[in-house]
């Protein structure tokens, strides 16, 4: 089942605007409690210096609004041109504790509610909330995020401290060591990090600051699978491999347990440094998915044979058999400039012939922007930061898209003569994020997008957000 079926199945609607199920009087308990909570926390819990047991939670409301923006035309996929208004909400709990030495085993269960705009997850390759995967209607549901082991080999050098944080007990290592995390979690749990631009509920909220646009890594519709990641440290170097599950269907729920047959594989290469006595550290990052999905050339293919069924999914889902490979190449880079400043970029390129199997429409993309600290300005926790990003799309799926094909979150065809007008996507976000008190952040987050969903005839689009978060 599709991220896009999943939004069909799961959601039910009954008050036409952003206004959920989920009354508004057990959102503000829940978050009183939760802010009592961090208070206490707050005052009487301090961090020891080794720990054997963790218990942290989280809390996150982000509510979005988009203005009415201009469009030449619309088709079944589009993001709506109206005014409208987004939530998501969600809870989680962060167990965790040593069930022998250098071992860690750890268990998240997680609330998420939330419905996106146009009552449905289309119309972006850059979507503007990172926690719209997990939710899926105005009823909040648990489910269980992360379950999942992790063990430590030490092999000499330096000791390193650990700091204590979700899914990390504060302890001591090796500077060499090797890391071998197994069971369900994400794949970006491990690959891909970045100190500046990684979580959608401190930091940027778009994907495509969190992640690469196109990295297409397996997992299911919420963003997690089942697998193993290897770390291997030495010194300044980290040599990371792992291979995921993916959906059984392209962006579905349901696991492809056939970790043999259907997976997603990655090697990522970090290099840390000094550069002008400040930090900074380099990625690179190849991954390579093996699934069933459909070609995109075999797609395009099928609509011109079956005239009158464009703005259809009805295309890929036809064309699709066999296994065949994704692939993609990219680097990031994080760098201090200064100790209140720090600067990030990402790059990658996929192959682009075949259909997004687990994250994004996207097959090209850059995001690059700055994060200062408030220290600048005698708020040392707050932070601002400033990103752009690009998103392009390979020719074949170009082609398809310009043939009037609807893929599962982009397709914006009303006609033969009103398909894609082709343009990268093009995102400028920024936020600000206020610590209201210690362990609670209150964050007013801007968001322009240029040609949504890779179309010139259809934006731009401003988004505005407001998100709390706290966490104890």
């Amino acid at each position: 089942m599709s991220r896009r079926r999943h939004w069909l199945m799961f959601a039910r609607f009954t008050f036409p605007s952003f206004m959920p199920h989920f009354p508004l009087q057990q959102l503000a308990v829940s978050v009183l409690c939760s802010l009592a909570a961090v208070g206490v926390w707050a005052q009487s819990a301090p961090v020891a210096e080794t720990e054997d047991t963790t218990a942290r939670y989280q809390l996150t409301y982000n509510w979005q609004h988009h203005n009415a923006f201009k469009a030449g035309y619309s088709g079944a996929n589009s993001l709506s041109s109206q005014s409208e208004r987004m939530y998501t909400f969600s809870t989680t709990a962060h167990w965790g504790f040593r069930p022998w030495q250098d071992g860690e085993l750890y268990f998240n269960p997680e609330v998420a509610a939330g419905i996106p705009f146009s009552g449905n997850l289309v119309g972006l390759g850059g979507f503007t909330n990172g926690e719209i995967t997990r939710a899926g209607g105005s009823t909040p549901k648990l489910y269980r995020q992360r379950l999942f082991v992790r063990q430590t080999w030490n092999h000499g050098g330096e000791q390193e401290k650990v700091d204590s944080d979700f899914n990390q007990m504060a302890g001591w290592v090796d500077k060499n060591r090797f890391v071998l995390t197994a069971g369900n979690f994400s794949t970006l749990d491990v690959f891909d990090d970045n100190a500046y631009a990684k979580d959608p509920r401190t930091q940027f909220m778009n994907w495509g600051n969190w992640t690469y646009a196109s990295y297409d890594y397996a997992a299911d519709a919420r963003g997690f699978g089942w697998g193993f990641a290897g770390e291997w440290y030495q010194d300044n170097w980290v040599l990371r491999f792992g291979r995921m599950t993916g959906p059984k269907e392209p962006n579905g729920l349901p696991v492809d347990f056939a970790l043999g047959k259907h997976y997603g594989d990655q090697v990522e290469v970090e290099r840390g440094h000094m550069l002008a006595d400040q930090p900074g550290k380099v990625r690179v990052l190849a991954w390579r998915n093996r699934a069933q999905v459909a070609s995109f050339n075999d797609a395009t293919q099928w609509l011109q044979s079956h005239p009158g069924l464009q703005t259809t999914p009805q295309a890929l889902i036809d064309v699709r058999g066999g296994e065949k490979i994704k692939y993609g190449l990219g680097v990031n880079i994080e760098q201090a400039i200064n100790p209140s400043v720090g600067f990030f970029l990402r790059a990658m390129k996929a192959d682009g012939r075949t259909e997004t199997y687990a994250f994004t429409e996207a097959d090209g993309s850059l995001s690059t922007g700055l994060v200062f600290k408030g220290g600048l300005w005698g708020r040392t926790d707050d932070a601002v930061g400033v990103a752009f990003m690009r998103n392009t799309l390979s020719p074949e799926r170009r082609g398809f898209l310009a043939a009037g094909g609807m893929s599962y979150f982009i397709g914006d065809a009303a006609g033969a003569t009103q398909t894609l007008s082709y343009r990268p996507e093009q995102v400028l976000e920024a936020f600000y994020s206020f610590q209201m008190t210690r362990g609670t952040w209150l964050t007013a987050d801007y968001q322009r997008i240029q040609n949504p969903a890779y179309n010139a005839d259809r934006g731009p689009v401003h988004v505005y957000a407001a998100r709390l978060h706290a966490e104890f």
